[in-house]
């Protein structure tokens, strides 16, 4: 849990356990389980246990509705940074029904609900005709594969106020015009997109990026880069020795990438920052 988050599309974080099991590429260097090795916890995989909480760190979301009234600014609270809200355990469903109590309690926070499983939604939640105005649910697509997999079952809960994907780590090419809003059609309505970080790092080739961004914006879809992540284009300005390699854009040109690392690397995206965010 954090309050006043660092993730960039986010104000705050809230996790009613910590633990989870890899399902698919984008998870391969995970850095919730690496957070979670170095605090040294064992909460990965189906046979280890997950890490509950007490009353006090559920009680924490009420505080930052009572300040988000105060100041009469909804926040958005990404639930949960260190788990998977829809994983198949029985022994979450009973902290998922304390989850379920808690998101009517705090009506000035929008609840960031994002999942590898989508599938499961539907079966996991209270709501089915009349959802709270201030859930916001999401799905990770890290390629075509996935996206093709996740988002049509995302989809089928047009009651949440946002439907938003995360592609971060961007590992391919989209293609998400079918999923995106059209006249007489509710589509996903917010792309979180970004490339991966950390020393094991997946390059992301900015086609990627430019390709998602502008899909988004021919759509009306609101659009956030996070992150260039570990690598980025040589353009951005290298004034020492790095690791290069090379990529190619569609028109198979090389692009130039350089392992600057997360900080330096930033997140201009074409001469600015996308920090779109759905407006409720």
């Amino acid at each position: 849990m954090a309050k006043d988050s660092k993730i960039e599309w986010t104000h705050h974080t809230f996790n009613p356990w910590w633990g989870c099991t890899k399902v698919s590429p984008a998870c391969k260097n995970c850095y919730a389980e690496a957070w979670a090795k170095r605090v040294g916890l064992d909460v990965w995989g189906p046979r280890s246990a997950r890490r509950f909480f007490s009353d006090a760190h559920w009680r924490e979301p009420l505080k930052w509705n009572r300040e988000a009234e105060r100041d009469g600014k909804p926040r958005r609270v990404f639930c949960a940074s260190m788990a998977d809200v829809f994983e198949a355990r029985a022994e979450l469903d009973e902290w998922r029904g304390r989850l379920w109590q808690l998101i009517p309690q705090t009506p000035m926070l929008n609840w960031l609900l994002l999942t590898k499983r989508p599938e499961r939604i539907a079966r996991s939640v209270p709501w089915h005709d009349s959802w709270p105005h201030n859930v916001w649910l999401g799905t990770t697509a890290e390629n075509q594969r996935w996206a093709d997999k996740r988002i049509p079952q995302l989809l089928r809960h047009a009651q949440a106020a946002v439907l938003f994907v995360s592609s971060e780590p961007l590992l391919g090419f989209l293609d998400m015009r079918s999923y995106l809003p059209a006249p007489g059609r509710r589509g996903i309505d917010w792309v979180i997109a970004g490339g991966e970080s950390g020393g094991r790092a997946r390059p992301m080739n900015p086609e990627w990026a430019r390709d998602l961004r502008d899909q988004c914006t021919a759509a009306g879809a609101r659009f956030h880069f996070k992150q260039w992540g570990h690598w980025s284009p040589e353009q951005l300005g290298v004034d020492r020795e790095y690791r290069r390699i090379e990529v190619l854009d569609r028109d198979g040109r090389p692009v130039i990438l350089a392992r600057l690392g997360k900080k330096a690397s930033g997140r201009v995206l074409d001469g600015r920052t996308w920090d779109q965010v759905p407006s409720v």
